[in-house]
């Protein structure tokens, strides 16, 4: 927990108490130099339900052009049917204004769109979940980059300290050889 704290503080300004849940799992990654990417869509499916899955699979068919294309074929052969038997027998199963058939969209529409809804639910939550993920793996990409600006600071403060040490033994050098030459001396 030391190892962490100093690295919060350092980082953050902050005790590693203080940090949020987002940013004491970067730091916990961090400090033990791991990777925090991760494949969330995996994770989360592993722990949908069968009912969710179904709610999905609903949502999918009935959001589909498959769908809306068997709805306009069945909607046509129904009113076909009615109208070729009104035509021919004079009487049908579901004459015009097809209240039977008005009664079958109802409830259609009754159950498909608490589905859909389950399911966009379930999207918005995998959203989130994506999000929250997102913005760790960058606060580490970001808490990365500050350590490595340091590094590469203190990596050229040190060369320049090198640069000057060996410019002051030339110049040492450069003294020394111009008084030997010098004949006043």
């Amino acid at each position: 927990m030391h190892k962490h704290d100093a690295a919060a503080r350092k980082l953050f300004g902050i005790p590693y108490e203080e940090l949020d849940e987002s940013a004491r799992k970067v730091m916990h990654h961090m400090a033990g130099r791991t990777h925090i990417a991760r494949d969330v869509s995996k994770d989360y499916a592993e722990k949908t339900s069968r009912g969710q899955r179904a709610a999905d699979a609903v949502a999918a068919f009935g959001g589909s052009w498959f769908f809306i294309g068997l709805f306009a074929a069945t909607m046509l052969a129904w009113i076909s049917l009615n109208s070729l038997v009104l035509l021919h027998y004079d009487k049908a199963f579901d004459p015009y204004p097809y209240i039977l058939l008005n009664l079958v969209l109802s409830m259609l529409a009754a159950i498909q769109a608490p589905i859909i809804l389950m399911s966009q639910n379930r999207q918005a939550e995998k959203d989130r979940l994506n999000a929250q993920h997102d913005y760790e793996v960058n606060l580490k990409a970001e808490l990365e980059i500050m350590l490595l600006h340091e590094k590469m600071d203190m990596l050229r403060e040190g060369q320049w300290n090198m640069l000057l040490d060996l410019q002051k033994e030339q110049l040492a050098l450069l003294t020394r050889l111009n008084e030997q030459k010098d004949p006043r001396n």
